[in-house]
């Protein structure tokens, strides 16, 4: 089973690719991820990717599509995989179907979490964390028992991420739309496309995409 998640920040793609991973055995290449490995590896290609990074320029589609080559050549042929942050325009999208092609895999489905923009910033603009121990909160939907104290631990000290405002938020939706916008036609076109309403809680996602991966076990 092979896939793409798509959804912008704070729609909860993280939390379901690592249910992925657990239950199915799938595995996440994340773009980022991978050229932060790469930069640490001391291969050749780790060199290219750190060399190209440290001058400030984009790393070309080939050097990426070397990357994901490489990892897809590195998992066992049954494990399936989850794309993420790739691929981003209609040129990246041929060049994963003749990488898949090489590796004796296809794509089943692309997968879209679905979110209501305002309901997401309230998501993401409430949510905070006990500064100690880590434990996750929200201003509407998960508040401390006692105000101001952490259920977990006890701490009176939180905190928020700085980029958890909702001009920031609003600025990744309109980047999602126009990274997203070029290639949803491709795929839909091909009938991979499904979609799954992100605002639902947590277990409810997972079981939508559960129902959409299942039938073609």
């Amino acid at each position: 089973m092979n896939i793409i998640l798509l959804g912008p920040p704070g729609a909860g793609k993280g939390t379901q690719a690592g249910r992925l991973q657990a239950e199915h055995g799938m595995v996440q290449l994340s773009t980022g991820d991978m050229l932060r490995e790469a930069r640490k590896a001391e291969t050749p290609l780790g060199h290219q990717v750190a060399a190209v990074m440290d001058s400030g320029a984009l790393v070309s589609d080939e050097i990426v599509s070397a990357l994901i080559d490489e990892k897809l050549g590195s998992l066992d042929g049954a494990q399936g995989v989850i794309f993420d942050g790739y691929p981003r325009t209609a040129a990246q999208a041929t060049a994963l179907d003749a990488l898949l092609a090489d590796h004796g895999r296809t794509l089943d489905y692309v997968i879209e979490l679905d979110v209501d923009e305002d309901a997401l910033v309230e998501r993401i603009v409430g949510r905070y964390s006990c500064a100690k121990c880590g434990t996750n909160y929200h201003d509407t939907f998960n508040t401390p028992k006692v105000a101001g104290v952490c259920d977990v631990c006890g701490s009176t000290d939180f905190k928020r991420r700085a980029d958890d405002n909702a001009e920031t938020v609003r600025t990744r939706m309109a980047e999602y739309r126009a990274k997203t916008a070029p290639i949803l036609p491709i795929y839909d076109a091909r009938g991979l496309v499904r979609h799954v309403d992100g605002m639902a809680d947590i277990a409810h996602v997972s079981d939508a995409i559960e129902a959409i991966l299942v039938p073609a076990h």
